[in-house]
């Protein structure tokens, strides 16, 4: 009995052993080479990834062991990455090809709509006076070209109204008194008199004792600068007429468009309060300076407004057209990373490999935009997805890897 017993245990013995050795060249297979994978390249810790160490070890940045590089994964890119495809159709990574083609510069803006500044005009008072009458009492009233705005008595006026009177009636009686008569026409014309006014005067012999004040032109009153009994000064504004049937749109342009807008180009306008009209107009003007607090460059617009619909202040919608670009490599713009320092994009390899390319990016326009170099036409881009590339398989220590890779100095992993 004691024998057989003697016998059992070496038995076991001998398969516990067995069973020990099988594992243990199983799991120091992977550390020395991976006849499934190829030959190991290198060992990286996945959190810095651009650091390479010539054996296995524990990561001395990290508290885990160093990952094997193999031989078929590097597939003569160092910066490339590998996604398991069940997780690319996960992420909804959607890529796109590069494409030849040209963008139509079309720029899409807001802007403000304003009174023409040409046709602007002020009434004022040239002599002291007071208000008798005032027919124009609000500002946004309308009126028409030569309506009295309002009638005033000034003493001034109306002492040289009388000498006009005395000139005429002296015209035939003295030598002098035609050179009277005409200096007298003309200080009232100094004073601001109209040619119908002075006439009249003339015609009935006279004097008026209250002034009329004409609207200038057709148009909207903007400023009012009087009230009924009010005193008047020499160079008051008392009125400020605007001509709205032609109106100014201010548009705002960014500065990485600004290359891109010129004189004549033409204009569609929209406005929230005419849903559904369209107004056309050509850029008048392009500002030479830039706006410091939004670095955008002002567009002047001019509006045809024939029926006063639109407004000063009105916010617009504006979309300037501008020239198609000469053919270039296009790639939809979400595809582009921005740094701040450099502009990438991911291009797909195929079976869920990806590596970084970094480009230089030109205009963009309709949800495309220029490469100019760092592609080829017929490579398939990342357009969707690319920044869960990022957090999914650590694409930042990829992008590092875009220099020359870093040999790792601790000793205690070197062979």
């Amino acid at each position: 009995m004691r024998t057989s017993h003697i016998a059992g245990l070496a038995v076991a013995v001998a398969l516990a052993t067995a069973v020990w050795l099988f594992e243990y060249r199983k799991l120091a297979m992977p550390m020395t080479a991976a006849p499934d994978k190829g030959r190991v390249l290198y060992w990286y810790d996945p959190m810095k990834p651009e650091m390479h160490f010539g054996k296995a070890g524990k990561s001395p940045f990290m508290d885990m062991a160093l990952v094997p590089k193999y031989a078929d994964q590097g597939n003569s890119r160092a910066q490339e990455i590998s996604v398991d495809p069940r997780m690319v159709q996960n992420l909804g990574i959607r890529t796109a090809p590069v494409e030849r083609g040209g963008i139509a510069r079309q720029v899409r803006t807001a802007g403000v709509i304003a009174a023409d500044e040409k046709t602007i005009q002020v009434v004022q008072a040239r002599a002291a006076g007071w208000v008798e009458q005032l027919d124009a009492r609000a500002v946004g009233e309308t009126v028409r070209k030569g309506e009295v705005l309002a009638e005033i008595y000034s003493p001034e006026l109306l002492a040289a109204e009388r000498e006009l009177v005395v000139a005429e009636r002296a015209e035939t009686e003295t030598a002098d008194g035609g050179a009277f008569l005409e200096a007298a026409r003309t200080r009232l014309s100094l004073l601001g008199l109209s040619g119908a006014q002075i006439s009249q005067i003339q015609k009935t012999g006279q004097a008026q004792r209250r002034v009329a004040f004409h609207s200038p032109a057709d148009g909207v009153i903007t400023e009012l600068g009087v009230r009924e009994g009010a005193q008047v000064s020499p160079g008051m504004n008392l009125f400020t007429v605007a001509d709205l049937s032609k109106v100014w749109l201010t548009a705002q342009i960014t500065e990485a468009q600004a290359g891109w807008i010129a004189r004549g180009q033409s204009a569609e306008v929209r406005v929230l309060a005419l849903p559904g009209q369209v107004f056309a107009g050509a850029i008048d003007y392009v500002y030479p300076d830039l706006t410091a607090d939004t670095r955008t460059l002002k567009a002047r617009i001019v509006l045809d407004n024939p029926r006063l619909e639109l407004k000063p202040g009105m916010y617009a919608d504006v979309t300037l057209g501008g020239v198609e670009a000469a053919p270039a490599l296009v790639v939809p713009s979400e595809s582009l990373i921005r740094t701040g320092t450099r502009s990438t994009i991911i291009v797909a390899d195929g079976g869920g490999k990806f590596h970084p390319v970094e480009v230089v990016a030109g205009g963009e326009a309709d949800g495309k935009v220029e490469i100019l170099k760092g592609l080829h036409e017929g490579d398939r881009v990342v357009a969707s997805g690319q920044f869960l590339i990022d957090s999914e398989a650590n694409l930042r220590g990829a992008f590092s890897q875009m220099s020359a890779p870093q040999e790792a100095g601790g000793s205690e992993l070197k062979q």
